[in-house]
């Protein structure tokens, strides 16, 4: 079967995917409500009862909204680092047995039946934010948003992986010129904020090397860019670096804040 996956929402309003292969079905994030999950889960013929567990990368609530109702509610193990444990307290999740609290450190790499996890961390303003690698046998997937920039180590922690799901957040003069107060633009365009289309399109350009087929562009703001703009801002910033591609070497995908991607395979590469 190897490793397929769907994202079910990204975006600033909420993110949420899917990753599973034959034994063990993953989400990433709950960062919508529990309602709005089981809608999201059933429009791609899943229910909460299929997964295995959830992985959390931060406490920010478009990470975490729905996650202490849908832990509760289908009793899942939940895994994050200890800092993000502290941070998370119970105020903005409500109570988690505390069986079903697992700590998952920055760094670990955990094997989910035949699936094998791993942790990095990233740059955001967070407590201990991080992403995921998803490996099963020659297959690797890599989920990385929220990345502030790109740095020598999330580089070098994905640079081979068949599929990418990649934060491409903004269209930096999209913001400049925005009605979000100068503290939180300067928050946004800082190596602890969101990942601009030209700093995606740039770190692809360093990434590619004939292993990454599709990369998907992943936690637009709703504001500040558009799916269009980003993959034209981040094609044109591979290619002035000299980065240039046929579509059927490498593809940009979508993601969708108001509706899942359909079931990609990761052996499809």
């Amino acid at each position: 079967m190897g490793i397929s996956f769907t994202v079910l929402s990204s975006g600033s309003t909420g993110n949420a995917t899917v990753v599973r292969n034959e034994d063990t079905t993953l989400m990433i994030d709950a960062g919508l409500s529990a309602k709005r999950l089981d809608e999201l889960l059933k429009e791609r013929e899943l229910t909460g009862e299929d997964l295995d567990g959830i992985l959390i990368t931060h406490e920010h609530s478009d990470h975490i909204k729905g996650l202490g109702a849908m832990a509760r509610k289908y009793n899942l193990p939940v895994y994050a680092n200890e800092k993000t444990w502290a941070a998370l307290g119970t105020k903005s999740i409500g109570q988690i047995a505390e069986e079903k609290r697992i700590i998952m450190q920055t760094g670990e790499v955990r094997e989910f039946g035949s699936l094998r996890v791993e942790s990095f961390g990233i740059s955001h303003d967070a407590a201990e934010p991080v992403a995921y690698n998803f490996i099963d046998g020659k297959e690797k997937l890599s989920v990385a948003t929220d990345l502030g920039y790109m740095s020598d180590k999330v580089r070098e922690a994905i640079k081979d992986a068949d599929v990418m799901v990649l934060e491409s957040n903004h269209d930096v003069e999209m913001l400049r010129m925005g009605r979000y107060p100068w503290n939180i633009k300067r928050r946004i365009l800082s190596d602890i904020g969101h990942l601009s289309n030209e700093a995606a399109g740039a770190a692809l350009s360093e990434l590619l090397n004939g292993t990454t087929k599709r990369t998907y562009l992943a936690h637009l703001s709703l504001d500040h860019n558009m799916m269009e703009l980003a993959k034209m801002s981040v094609r044109s910033a591979m290619e002035d670096r000299g980065c240039f591609y046929k579509d059927t070497e490498f593809r940009l995908c979508e993601t969708y804040y108001d509706r899942p991607t359909p079931w990609d395979k990761v052996s499809d590469s």
